[in-house]
This record gives C-alpha cells, structure tokens and sequence, in this order.
C-alpha cells in the first residue's frame, strides 16, 4: 500500500534529479554588479527551491549580512568576482543546514587560501569543482535512502482500518525518518566543526602575543 495516490515518490524522485550545482565553468569571468550576480544565482538556482515562483535565491539584505559577518569578501569597486560567486553557492547549501557562525568557521580557512590565491597551488575554483562532483554522485545514493525510507514507512499503521487516517500516518512516518537522518547528520557536522580550529580566535591571541611583545 502506497502512502498517497498521488505518486508521492516519483515526485520526491524527480526533484532531486532538478537539483544540479552550478559548475565553475558555467560562471562568467568577469565581474558583476550586485543585480547581476543576483540574477544569475537567481535563474540557475530556482529550480532547488521550495517555491519556484516565489522563493528569493538571494537578495542584496542576505549578501550584505553575509560580508558583515565575514562569511563573504567584500566586493571590489562595487563589483563581485568569480570567486565570490563560489562562495555564494557553498554559503547558499550550508543556510538550510549551519548557523551564521558555524559557516564563518568552515568557510573562512578557504577565504583566506584560497581566495584570489596568486601564490600557486591550489585554487577555489578547482576547490569547488572538486567538491561538487562528489555531491553529484552522491545524488544517487541519496535517492536510493529516500527510497529504503519510503518503503519502511508503507509497512507500519497496517492495522488502521481508516484509509485516510493510515496515509496521515504514513506521510508523517516518511517524514519522520527523513528529519531524523537529517538531524544525526547535523550533528555530526557540527560535531566536526566544533573541532576546526577558530581563525578567530587565533588571530586575536596572535595580536594580543604581538601588542605584548612590543
């Protein structure tokens, strides 16, 4: 017995398959004002949203907090870079899931590596591109869950003889399931990057070493 008569699966399915990342080679290469970029984020990721019609991907109030809070370089000449537009897509991923500071933290040892790196080694964008392609493999995997959840959630309330009660209570099982994955998952990450070390922090016991010192 399916949860609904509506196909819920499929439609679960079929929207993951609409989420994809923006691939590095996709940004422009030069640089953009604050509606260009916005519009750009914008267009090529509606098709994650909640609400595609009325979701804001982001607004100049979301970019402005995110450089207040040293979770974005500031823009040069009013104008923002390829490099911050990568920025945006980690920050735009890690929102639905870590506070404001915790995306400080793990974003800011890459700010400051590579971010207009011109020392060699490494640079963001292949930090990016490496990172993503394994989150488009990992599409599958997730899909695969999504199903195994699905069908754990079909098995229980059998003995409700109340068809419209029993689906009640299978859609909130499925939902159930899905929050608690999402809620170990969290706290595992939080658990990692409470282990990061605190630029922050560092930095300020290192200006605090230096005014001693002199």
């Amino acid at each position: 017995m399916t949860i609904n008569t509506d196909n819920l699966l499929e439609s679960i399915l079929a929207s993951l398959d609409r989420v994809d990342y923006i691939k590095a080679e996709e940004i422009p290469d030069i640089d953009l004002y604050m509606d260009q970029m916005t519009s750009f984020m914008d267009e090529r990721l509606k098709p994650s949203a909640r609400h595609e019609d009325t979701d804001k991907i982001l607004t100049k109030t979301m970019i402005n907090n995110y450089a207040k809070n040293d979770l974005l370089p500031p823009p040069v000449k009013k104008k923002y870079s390829k490099e911050h537009i990568l920025m945006l897509v980690f920050i735009y991923y890690f929102k639905g899931v870590l506070s404001i500071g915790d995306i400080q933290k793990l974003l800011q040892p890459l700010t400051e590596r590579y971010f207009h790196n011109e020392q060699g080694g490494l640079t963001l964008e292949e930090v990016y591109e490496t990172v993503f392609s394994m989150e488009s493999g990992r599409a599958q995997e997730v899909k695969e869950d999504v199903k195994t959840a699905y069908e754990r959630a079909c098995s229980v309330f059998t003995d409700v003889e109340d068809e419209e009660e029993a689906e009640m209570l299978r859609n909130f099982a499925f939902i159930c399931i899905l929050s608690f994955d999402v809620y170990m998952k969290k706290l595992m990450i939080e658990k990692i990057i409470d282990g990061l070390p605190d630029q922050r922090q560092t930095k300020k016991r290192e200006r605090k070493q230096g005014d001693t010192n002199g």
